[in-house]
């Protein structure tokens, strides 16, 4: 693998182009300079066949073919269509606390595993940019900053020392949650996978560029305030854990996405609690990532 940053943009027509990021501010049509090669139709199709594709987008970007300014493209978010997104539960202890019923109670020793539940795409995500839409079924909405695997490589019953060998990259999403259908249903499914409540990017990271996770930083701002802040080495289950624990009994596809936990400092758990409203700025920052921004409405 090689150090890249992929992307999803809006074209003239409104049509999805995927892009690569060059240096800081100037992205390269990959449909345009590719060529007409199949694996160019997506973010999707390049990765699918990374082997060839790799050293042919290194070509590209080195020979530095016309780009356009990153502030005049619309981003889309960098998989439009994610097979699955598998979500870890309550992933950082002081996040587990403020979830408990007093908010200072940790899980007991008989918690070993970690635990999952499903955001339901793609209706659910939304790229960069777009408006998180407050829905009439629910007026506790929340935001969640998660560090986010994207898995390249198909496998079951992955192991630990192997887990990383199945990753592809990472990208940001915000679980934002309709805490009060949580309640209501007794489980997190309907809360979590409500239209546009899982806003994905800027870009996905190869896993190459972003090299050791664990010093990676994740944090969340409500219109400029810090609300969450927390290191990737304080996941509960790390990533290895989460890969080895879903792969046991079921086949990781690529393009499967696993959001690794949230850490403390979400809506919910404030005194009294500070749900999203209309106008509220959510912007997630994640180390070698980037900045994930939505607007509420």
């Amino acid at each position: 693998m090689a150090d890249f940053k992929l992307l999803n943009y809006a074209g003239v027509a409104g049509e999805a182009r995927p892009g690569l990021l060059i240096g800081d501010d100037q992205v390269l049509d990959i449909q345009q300079v590719a060529g007409g090669q199949p694996w160019a139709a997506s973010t999707m199709s390049m990765y699918a066949a990374w082997e060839t594709v790799c050293p042919v987008l290194h070509d590209l970007a080195e020979a530095g073919g016309e780009t356009r300014p990153l502030a005049e493209i619309q981003l889309l978010p960098p998989l439009l269509y994610p097979a699955c997104i598998y979500c870890a539960g309550a992933n950082y202890k002081k996040h587990a606390m403020e979830m408990s019923p007093d908010g200072k109670t940790y899980p007991d020793k008989s918690v070993t595993d970690p635990y999952f539940f499903i955001k339901a795409g793609p209706h659910c995500v939304i790229g960069p940019g777009e408006e998180i839409r407050l829905p009439k079924v629910s007026k506790q909405v929340d935001w969640e900053a998660e560090f986010a695997v994207i898995i390249g490589k198909e496998g079951r019953k992955i192991t630990k020392k192997a887990a990383f060998d199945h990753v592809f990259g990472y990208t940001i999403i915000n679980d934002v949650t309709a805490r009060h259908l949580q309640a209501d249903h007794k489980q997190w499914f309907l809360g979590k996978s409500i239209d546009g409540f899982c806003p994905m990017g800027p870009w996905l990271v190869t896993a190459d560029e972003v090299g050791n996770v664990k010093k990676i930083r994740v944090e969340s701002k409500v219109n400029g305030e810090v609300r969450q802040s927390a290191l990737v080495k304080d996941l509960i289950f790390d990533i290895p854990t989460l890969i080895a624990t879903l792969s046991k009994g079921m086949t990781l596809q690529p393009g499967d996405i696993i959001a690794t936990g949230t850490p403390a400092g979400v809506g919910i758990g404030f005194k009294p609690p500070k749900f999203l409203k209309k106008g509220d700025v959510v912007t997630l920052t994640i180390d070698r990532l980037g900045v994930l921004e939505n607007t509420v409405v």
